[in-house]
């Protein structure tokens, strides 16, 4: 959820209703401010008043980057381009490949951020060779993807194989 918070835009990470003893009840609220990035808690009373934010989703395709600093995307309904900056996007960079499907949240006009999907497929470019005879252990190795990440792999993984990477903690899934 994203609120208007003295008079900035925050995104809503956890929440918690609590009521102690013999005091009024309250909510504790971790959020991040969406212009300075910064997080923080807030206890919120009973009688305090907030602001939802109403924000519009669009699809949108990523397109390509330039110089690692802009992003470009195009709405899949109107083909209309867009650019985003590497510090709107923040991690989500490292999941960018070309032709990925995006939602992109817009707050009066100005993209504030992207919602990636669950999981996505990237190719090993660079690793230690694979051991072969190893099938499934918990030993993991680095492996460089053609996005730029860098992401534990099992020992059976080799270089220029599709691998599925969960974008919400950057895991190893399956291969693809």
């Amino acid at each position: 959820m994203v609120v208007i918070f003295n008079k900035e835009l925050h995104s809503i990470f956890t929440m918690t209703h609590r009521t102690p003893g013999n005091l009024r009840g309250f909510v504790q609220v971790k959020m991040r401010n969406l212009r300075s990035g910064s997080m923080f808690e807030h206890r919120f009373s009973s009688e305090d008043k907030v602001e939802k934010a109403t924000l519009e989703q669009a699809e949108m395709e990523y397109l390509y980057d330039e110089n690692g600093e802009s992003y470009y995307f195009m709405n899949t309904e109107t083909y209309e381009q867009i650019f985003l900056t590497k510090d709107l996007l923040g991690d989500a960079v490292g999941y960018l490949i070309p032709n990925l499907k995006v939602q992109v949240e817009f707050f009066e006009g100005n993209p504030i951020s992207v919602d990636l999907p669950a999981s996505v497929e990237l190719t090993v470019v660079e690793t230690e060779p694979g051991i072969k005879g190893a099938t499934v252990s918990n030993v993991g190795k680095p492996a460089k993807m053609d996005s730029g990440l860098v992401v534990q792999v099992p020992a059976f993984i080799n270089e220029g194989e599709k691998i599925r990477v969960s974008t919400t903690d950057g895991s190893y899934q399956s291969r693809a």
